[in-house]
Parts: structure tokens; sequence; C-alpha cells
């Protein structure tokens, strides 16, 4: 990450009113829905293909033309939002790195840090939230004190992956799968199912292994959508 001293904004197109026609039959917007810590604009994209004012922040800028705050996400959290959606960071909760916290106490201020962030997104003035984190290990799970609504896998929407991904929902459904591929996901190699795991060393890693998949994002869209807005 980088460091920020102004929030910038980089609009793809100026929000109106009247908005754009979206797939479930409203003529004007949705909503407005926020995602924070996103520098891909997956979800944002398949929120805005639907009719939202959909908005990624992230100290990053965004990958690719779309409605973004390039800022810390606490200064934008207080405006007013109808969904939030947090890609918090894992680094120091997810359980795949339980082991460096007993090498370094640098970590452990961190991963309190981490924690107090994870808890400011999921106690925001918003209606609607949800968070998504790896697995997280005993001691992230004690500090943020709430439970997981449950684990999805990339395989569940199409995508021939393996990787576990937890949400924690606030006034949204849980996710119903939309294309199984399990399957014919296991007849291939280790190294293509888990394909994130074995990626080689780099600077760019991290950023890899932090972009939701498409199949994801879309069932995000689409069923939190319906449920948000049932007579849209």
């Amino acid at each position: 990450m980088i460091a920020q001293t102004e929030m910038l904004l980089t609009p793809s197109s100026a929000p109106s009113t009247d908005g754009p026609i979206n797939s479930v039959g409203s003529g004007r917007l949705l909503g407005r829905v926020l995602v924070a810590c996103e520098y891909s604009g997956a979800v944002r994209d398949a929120f805005a293909r639907l009719g939202w004012d959909a908005w990624s922040c992230d100290l990053l800028p965004s990958e690719g033309p779309g409605n973004h705050y390039q800022c810390d996400v606490r200064d934008v959290l207080k405006e007013k939002w109808d969904i939030l959606i947090g890609h918090p960071t894992c680094t120091y909760m997810s359980n795949s790195g339980v082991s460096w916290l007993h090498k370094s106490a640098e970590r452990w201020m961190k991963l309190f840090e981490a924690a107090d962030f994870f808890g400011e997104l999921w106690n925001a003035d918003v209606p609607h939230i949800a968070l998504e984190n790896p697995v997280m290990h005993k001691y992230a799970k004690r500090l943020i004190g709430v439970k997981q609504s449950q684990v999805v896998q990339p395989w569940m929407f199409g995508h021939m992956e393996g990787k576990a991904t937890c949400l924690w929902l606030k006034n949204l459904p849980l996710l119903t799968e939309t294309n199984n591929v399990k399957t014919e996901m296991m007849k291939l190699p280790i190294n293509q199912r888990q394909r994130l795991h074995y990626l080689p060393p780099g600077p760019y890693r991290w950023k890899e292994r932090s972009r939701t998949f498409s199949g994801l994002a879309n069932a995000m869209a689409n069923q939190w959508t319906l449920a948000t807005r049932p007579n849209s």
C-alpha cells in the first residue's frame, strides 16, 4: 500500500439522478454501493452494470476506469451508502500466516490494528454490509468477535479453482452457488486448481491473490440487488 495525503476521485462518468438502465428493470440508479479496499474494480463494476452508483476505494488507484476514491476508506465511510462491501487487509489475520505472529512483536500490533479496522467497517452506519477475508486464525477470530456467515469457493461460481473465502454478512442473504464446477476442477493438476497458492514469489503476488473472482462478484451483485431492491 502507498501513503496518501489527500483523497483522489476518479469517476469514469458522473452519476446522475436519471442513471443507466439496469438489468433488473429500473431506469434509475438503485442506490449507492461502496466497495472498500478494492483496486481491481471487479465488485464495483458488477454492481454498476446493474444500475447502482457503485464506488471502489483503496489507497491504490483503480486498475481500470470506474468510480474510485483513492484514499483511506474511513474518509468516505460516513457518506450515505446503501451497501458496503469490504475487503479489509488479511495479512495479519489470515490463518496461513499465524506462525509469523510468534516471530515478531510488531506483527501483533499490526494484528490489533487490522482487527480494529475490520470492526470499523462492520459497525459502519450502512444498512447492508458484507466483509470478505480468508479463513482467520484463532487470535483474529477472538479479536473481531463475530463469526463468519458462510464460506464460499470460486468453483461454486464457475471458476476451476479453489480458494476458501469467508463472508461476514449483515442484513444480506447467504450467497447461493451459480455454477458448481468442482467435479471438473478436481480433474485438474493441483497446481492448476490451487493456482493462487502456487504463484511464484514476486512483488505483485499479493495483488493477484487479492482479486475477487468475476463469478463471485457477479453473484454478489445479482443476488444482493434482488435481496435489497426486490421491486426493481
